[in-house]
């Protein structure tokens, strides 16, 4: 078996943890191998569950779109035309009558009755759009996002995000959280709402990528960050951030906060006061900051409300449907900005030579590039703006963020949130026995994922002095290459998010329930090991 020395561990401390996850799994497919094992992967966050009745419904509203192109041309026996709006919203109850038995009819008369009845769509125009989109023959037009899928989306988020502000917010239906992030750097840089080398604050723990991206020559950021270090008295990480962290960002020359929350990877949503002390420190001390929110967890916790709800003017929010809805695959993701908000305020203050570039860069796509929103300037950039009227999230991918959005917006009980809630806490439940701990009590953590630190856990169970002997005689990512090499067991090294180095990210999405016992009892050997090997020394 190959094994990896403390040499080797400090070498690949220095990769990200995404790129570190590639040996790891080298490492436990050869345990695998040679013990006819079955190798766990607690590192990667794709979520083992899929939604099945908005699938459903996807699928039987393309069968009914297809028979509607048929219904427009049926010259050729591969020949369909486009389907036509004018009378479509009866067929499709036809259909739907006709074909009542028929996995996710049901659903798709509940979603459809939802756009009509509440949100007041005109039946044949609501009905024509999900038809024609599904059947993917046009442009995305509007090209930020289709009329109806924007509205539907906008109530999804109102609902899910703790409600939208006053104006609402403009969507942009994008290529997953990820092109969010992408699109966002690059259209905040060239609208010169921040420029290189400027001065941001990220709080950590992170996702990767925020502590990656501002790092390349291309921005060369100044990065402050803000560190999630509060605990509780038994010294438990609560992943809350003190008052002197938030304070920090009343520097006004800090020109952009970037966070995810929950949090990736502690999972633990901003307490109430941290929102309103955010709100505060915005209101008096620094008004011309960039808040730019990734909210993909917020929607796996009761009561969530999210900086684009209650900092709309300063924030620009990103969801990703890709976790909730088990469907990373389809890359479904929106930025939000409110309609009234600083950047186009700021955009209009510019001086005079910036405003100028960028009326020449935006000339070929209206005749008024002084007016031009920020976030219609991000879909432009995304397509390096010549190719601005090819822009847009492809119209079947918006039908079935609509409809993940209309099975959440149709379910008065809550059911699909609690049955998520419900699938992760019995796994939460084994891991924890598995490591033999209490049970983590905190109403604001989703647990989608888990950051245990297990320096602070050696400390607490077995003192702090063999914590520091444990520290000077082994690599903070020992415990992970152990899991790996003797486990066949995957996890993420914490410290590659700007978390405490000793700690490991487990996600509680991915696996089947027993293999959350064997990763916590894994765990808990190797900390017994360690422990040994100790008062060993001592001897």
């Amino acid at each position: 078996m190959t094994t990896v020395d403390r040499d080797e561990e400090r070498r690949l401390e220095g990769l990200s943890p995404f790129e570190l996850k590639n040996r790891l799994i080298e490492l436990a497919g050869e345990n695998e191998k040679a013990n006819a094992l079955a190798m766990v992967n607690a590192g990667r966050g794709n979520p083992n569950w899929t939604a099945t009745a908005p699938r459903d419904a996807f699928f039987l509203l393309g069968q009914f779109a297809v028979t509607e192109t048929r219904r427009d041309w049926d010259e050729f026996d591969s020949f369909g035309g486009m389907p036509q709006s004018d009378g479509i919203a009866a067929r499709l109850g036809d259909y739907l009558k006709a074909n009542a038995s028929a996995p996710g009819a049901e659903a798709l008369g509940r979603y459809v009755a939802y756009g009509t009845d509440t949100l007041g769509f005109d039946a044949d125009d609501w009905v024509g759009e999900l038809a024609d989109a599904i059947i993917g023959d046009h442009y995305p037009v509007p090209d930020r996002m289709l009329v109806h899928a924007e509205k539907v989306v906008h109530a999804y988020l109102d609902a899910e995000m703790g409600g939208a502000p006053k104006g609402g917010w403009d969507l942009y239906a994008v290529e997953g959280g990820t092109a969010a992030m992408c699109y966002l750097f690059d259209s905040a840089q060239v609208n010169g709402l921040l420029h290189r080398g400027d001065r941001i604050a990220l709080m950590v723990p992170i996702f990767t990528p925020y502590l990656e991206i501002p790092l390349l020559d291309r921005y060369a950021f100044d990065i402050v960050s803000l560190e999630a270090s509060t605990t509780s008295e038994e010294g438990i990480h609560t992943w809350q951030y003190p008052d002197s962290e938030i304070d920090k960002l009343k520097d006004p020359s800090i020109k952009a906060l970037f966070l995810v929350n929950p949090s990736n990877p502690p999972s633990v949503k901003l307490a109430e006061a941290t929102l309103e002390r955010i709100r505060d420190i915005v209101a008096n001390d620094n008004p011309g900051l960039t808040i730019i929110t990734d909210d993909v967890y917020g929607t796996f916790t009761n009561g969530f409300t999210s900086l684009m709800s209650s900092q709309a003017a300063n924030t620009i929010g990103v969801y990703s449907f890709s976790k909730y809805f088990g469907c990373t695959g389809w890359r479904l993701g929106v930025i939000a900005i409110a309609k009234d908000n600083v950047f186009d305020q700021r955009i209009a203050a510019l001086e005079e030579t910036r405003t100028a570039a960028l009326r020449e860069r935006y000339a070929s796509i209206t005749l008024e590039p002084e007016k031009l929103k920020f976030i219609d300037r991000i879909v432009a950039d995304s397509r390096a703006v010549a190719l601005n009227h090819t822009a847009g999230l492809s119209t079947p991918q918006q039908v079935q963020m609509v409809l993940f959005s209309l099975h959440c917006l149709t379910d008065a009980e809550n059911r699909y949130k609690q049955d998520c809630q419900a699938v992760i806490a019995r796994r939460l439940k084994q891991l924890v026995e598995g490591l033999d701990v209490p049970y983590p009590d905190d109403a604001e953590a989703a647990h989608y994922y888990v950051e245990l630190d297990l320096l602070s856990w050696a400390s607490r169970n077995w003192g702090p002095e063999f914590a520091d002997w444990m520290q000077a005689n082994y690599e903070p990512v020992d415990p992970i290459f152990r899991l790996a090499q003797e486990e066949s067991v995957v996890l993420l090294n914490g410290g590659g998010f700007d978390g405490p180095e000793w700690s490991v990210r487990v996600s509680m999405a991915n696996l089947r329930m027993d293999a959350y016992k064997r990763i916590g009892a894994a765990l808990r050997r190797i900390g017994d090991e360690y422990h040994e090997a100790f008062q060993q020394s001592r001897r």
